[in-house]
Formats: structure tokens, sequence, C-alpha cells
């Protein structure tokens, strides 16, 4: 993908053999979309979406896509066999807290032995040479500091997500240090944003999502936690870092073989009751209220440390919070009133941002 005369990412991805799982969900579609955008020859792994009007139904990329379970180890590696990918973006998970309480053996297998399925896959595949995996903000140990977590405090996890996704983040070092330590072995890094949002996103228990649903229904929404801080940015600045550690990887620097943080800046730390004052601003008809109704636990204070992702990758964010929120509004807003998707449109946009703010992926 090439705007303005420059070559994103260094052009690394023109022509490789990019396996994306997840692919179907939020974060992997847009992550498919802009990797179909650069070149790559892309192939998707992942469970059929859960609903007609999701994302990747919207986008229709003509990609290699295949509907499966990651906890299937067999149809997963004839995925490996048939088509070897160069490298590999591990996004699939079962991505949600509270449906983590509901089902915690689904979360544990998906998010811990599926990711021991990918990185086994990945081993026995010698054409594989990079591999980022994504986990989360929450893998951490949560100690309601008012500081960030930083890619060396512990690991650990309250409810069966957070835990499961610290889990992966060990299963990556064990291939790491076991498998991953000779001269022709992949790299691999492990990858952990912050909330992201952005259009698209129809997952259940998620603000945006739910305050979209409300909207269409005209009912208030329901709120569980109106003073938790998260860390939220558009989605597209979780992929840029997602894409810049892939072509460190690709270009065989072992230096960024290790966990990395992508977060806001700090003013995109913020309460759920701020994110929704600044939304009432876009949608004027929106109403909330605050349940009464007990609650499984979540943590209130997070904050990521993204200053090793700034100083040694060189990675910042785009857009700030507020047009972050923008775009998002946008996006709904445009597929709720004309059944358009601006998908693409968005993505230029953030693109020729990162052109003029002289971003690192998106210099000459």
């Amino acid at each position: 993908m090439e705007i303005l005369g420059v070559r994103l990412f260094a052009d690394i991805y023109r022509g490789k053999r990019v396996l994306v799982t997840g692919h179907t969900g939020f974060k992997g579609s847009w992550l498919t979309l802009w990797l179909h955008e650069l070149g790559a020859e892309v192939t998707g792994v992942s469970l059929p979406p859960d609903a007609q009007s999701n994302h990747w139904n919207l986008l229709q990329q003509p990609i290699d896509d295949h509907h499966l379970d990651i906890r299937d180890i067999v149809k997963l590696q004839q995925v490996f066999k048939e088509k070897p990918p160069e490298i590999v973006f591990h996004l699939a998970a079962q991505p949600l807290v509270r449906r983590s309480y509901r089902d915690p053996l689904e979360t544990w297998s998906t998010n811990v032995m599926g990711t021991a399925n990918i990185l086994e896959a990945c081993r026995q595949t010698s054409e594989v040479r990079a591999i980022v995996a994504i986990t989360t903000d929450k893998c951490y140990e949560n100690c309601e500091w008012p500081w960030g977590y930083r890619e060396n405090d512990r690991l650990g996890g309250h409810d069966p997500y957070s835990a499961s996704k610290a889990g992966a983040e060990l299963v990556a070092a064990s291939y790491r240090s076991a498998f991953f330590n000779t001269e022709t072995a992949p790299l691999l890094a492990t990858a952990r944003a912050g909330n992201v949002i952005g259009g698209g996103d129809w997952s259940e228990d998620r603000l945006i999502p739910d305050l979209i649903r409300a909207l269409e229904r005209q009912q208030s929404l329901e709120i569980r936690s109106p003073h938790a801080t998260r860390p939220w940015q558009h989605v597209l600045e979780s992929l840029s870092g997602y894409l810049m550690l892939g072509q460190k990887l690709l270009a065989g620097d072992k230096n960024f073989a290790e966990a990395w943080n992508f977060g806001p800046e700090l003013e995109g730390n913020r309460t759920v009751s701020e994110i929704l004052g600044k939304l009432n601003l876009r949608w004027e008809n929106m109403r909330w209220h605050i349940t009464e109704r007990p609650q499984p636990h979540e943590a209130i204070l997070l904050y990521l440390d993204s200053s090793k992702a700034r100083s040694r990758l060189h990675w910042q964010p785009v857009w700030n919070i507020d047009t972050t929120l923008e775009k998002t509004a946008e996006w709904y807003r445009v597929w709720l009133q004309f059944g358009q998707i601006i998908s693409r449109q968005q993505l230029t946009d953030y693109i020729s941002s990162a052109v003029q703010g002289d971003i690192e992926w998106a210099k000459l």
C-alpha cells in the first residue's frame, strides 16, 4: 500500500505469505484489511463470525479463508502445510471477561492450548520466520496501581480471561526459550494492547457495541463500572504496533523477540463515564444508567506503560482520544444511516495522519 509516495513498513509485507488467526474478529478483520492493502498474501484461520452484520462479512476480503477451531491441531497443521506462512499474527482467542466467568474451560482451552497449538504448528513449519502473538493489557497481575504496567511486571489475573492470557504469555515464553532458540528458528514476540475501539466491533459486553445496540433499540444503556479507568485507543493504533513488530522480526532482528506494550498517551486513560460523556456530544439521544445488580469482579484501574515501544521500536499513537471517538462514532453513524462501511477510507485517513505526523512506519 502506497500513499503519497510513502512505502509503509518499508514495504516488507508486499508478497509475503501471512497467516492471521482470529481474522473474522474485530481486530483480526481490520488487520486483514490492512495486510491486504499492503500487498500481502493473507490466509485466515478462525471460527465462523457470530453475526451476519459483523465487520469481516461486510469487508468481503479476497483471502484464503479457513473456518476452524485453533484447538484442533490436526486441521490447523493442514492449513500450515497447504500454504506455509512466512509470518503469523496470532489473534484468535476467547476475548471477553464476563464470558470467561460463564465458560472458564472454553476460555482456558482456547487461550492457552490454542496458543500452544499455533506455536507448535509454527515449530513444525520451516518457512515461518516470525510470529507476533497477541495477548492483552489484562495479562498483568492487577494491583490497582496509579502508574502503568511495564513488560517486566508480574503476570496474573483474577478472572479466567485475564489469567488465561497470562498463561498464553507463559506458553510463548516457553516456546521462545525451549524451541525458538536456534539460528534458523522463527522469532517470536508477544504484544499487549489497551482497550481498542473503532467501527465494526459488535462484541457482547463491550462499551461501544453495547451503546450502539441500545441506540438502535432506543433504550438506556446499562453501565456496570462507570468509574473504571481503561487505556482507550483506536484499533488501528494497536495494529500499527503489531505490524512494526512484525517488520522487525521479518528483518531478522532478534532484539525484538520479546513482550511489548502498545497503549495510548496518558490522556487516553479515561473512566467509562468520561468516555460516555464525550460520546454524548456525538449522539445526543443516548441514555445510560448504572446497574444495581451484582457483577463479577473486574479491575477498576488499568494503565499500560508503553515507553519501551516508544524508545526502542519508535512506535507512537497517531490519533488522540477525541479523534478516536470521532472516527468510531462516524463509522457507526454511516453504517446505521446508510448501511455503508467506511473502513478503507478510515484506514486511508489514519495513514495520512501518520504521514503528516512523521510517524516512523509511514516515513519515506
